[in-house]
């Protein structure tokens, strides 16, 4: 058994770890390959199993493991162990492992610029992983674009350790953002794209779930497809709906009627799903021939179908709608819809475990990780074939 002399608590486990490095190289342990579990280091060194944790979780800080849940600690790519022998009876130390505070779990924090069934689901599964993972979560929501940057400031300054952001409407990264880039703060963006920049970001691939529905509505027969939505400029997962939905078109030889094309000129209000907009009433009214509408969320497929339905357009039969989000209402509309489903537990754990990679100086390249959207079909579409 390794003998650890030091009786404060809060300093042995950083004696631990020093005494886990000489364990590496004495075993010459290579990168990915499992280091002593905290039980077995328990045992090794005759202390408690916090103990060895708070080594473990002191190494992972530096980069020099990283921990799986359920599988154990393994030793990282980039860990700069020197592995040269020693002079008997000397032990060098390791390279500058500085201590942590004796609160050794992390804060992390998410900003929402909203809170929906969307949104709120992304959050409830960004705090299960942190729960999971001993982290401390906070939350704040923006109200606009200079609130977000404040909020960013004001975190930052705080001693939060990792930022998930879903970021307001925005073609182009705000300057806080950018800085925080250059100062290379754990920052992930999620939902957003900014395509001038690389910035790790963890989105829905809203192209082609856009391109699969329109596919989707293609193979049921339909030709005259429709498209609603709000202002797309600025809002990336909009544009990319809209241009999966032109493409699918083109794809398949059907011609882009400008005709059936409506991009409303406000947001839709949740509130106000039954209210008639003379806009969309005279889209509807005006496009007999058109068999189906893909809109771009649910909130404008209910109020699209909430519209028909007033007009006496029976749905499907007489139009099909489908949605894109598969939001809480989507199942309880007056008929169910059909639309794209955003798994908003796999965008929350791929956020968090990249953000985690940044907070132990991963200097892996930035990345983008699209998550895969599927169609949930329910009754708001009619097969034509």
């Amino acid at each position: 058994m390794r003998a650890l002399q030091l009786k404060n608590s809060n300093l042995l486990y950083l004696q631990m770890a020093e005494e886990i490095m000489e364990i590496i190289r004495e075993r010459n342990i290579q990168p990915h390959e499992p280091v002593p579990s905290e039980g077995e280091l328990a045992r090794q060194f005759g202390v408690s199993r916090m103990t060895s944790k708070l080594a473990l979780n002191q190494l992972a800080e530096q980069g020099i493991v990283y921990r799986l849940p359920r599988r154990g600690t393994f030793l990282a790519e980039s860990a700069a162990v020197d592995r040269q022998d020693h002079p008997a009876g000397k032990s060098r130390p390791v390279a500058a492992i500085p201590p942590l505070p004796e609160q050794s779990s992390r804060k992390i924090a998410i900003v929402l610029p909203h809170l929906s069934d969307y949104t709120s689901r992304i959050l409830t599964s960004v705090d299960r992983e942190a729960r999971k993972h001993g982290c401390e979560i906070m939350f704040r929501m923006s109200c606009d674009r200079e609130d977000e940057d404040q909020c960013l400031s004001e975190l930052v300054a705080g001693g939060i350790d990792g930022i998930i952001l879903f970021p307001q409407g925005r073609k182009t990264c705000s300057d806080q953002v950018l800085k925080l880039k250059l100062d290379k703060f754990p920052l992930v963006i999620i939902d957003r794209i900014f395509r001038e920049i690389q910035i790790d970001c963890v989105h829905h691939d809203h192209f082609k779930g856009s391109y699969m529905m329109a596919r989707y509505l293609i193979d049921k027969g339909h030709r005259h497809i429709g498209y609603i939505t709000t202002p797309p400029s600025g809002v990336t997962s909009l544009e990319d709906r809209y241009q999966g939905y032109i493409q699918a078109l083109l794809d398949h030889g059907i011609a882009v009627n400008h005709s059936q094309l409506l991009i409303r000129s406000e947001e839709c209000d949740l509130m106000q799903l039954k209210k008639l907009l003379p806009e969309q009433v005279d889209f509807l009214r005006n496009n007999p021939g058109m068999t189906a509408v893909m809109c771009g969320d649910d909130h404008i497929a209910g109020s699209a179908m909430y519209t028909a339905l007033q007009l006496g357009i029976s749905v499907p039969d007489q139009l099909s709608i489908v949605g894109f989000s598969d939001q809480y209402l989507s199942p309880l509309l007056p008929v169910p819809m059909t639309t794209v489903r955003q798994p908003t537990t796999q965008l929350a754990q791929s956020a968090f475990h990249l953000l985690m990679k940044r907070m132990n100086n991963s200097m892996e390249k930035e990345l983008t990780i699209k998550i895969e959207t599927t169609i949930t079909e329910r009754e708001s579409v009619k097969s034509l074939i």
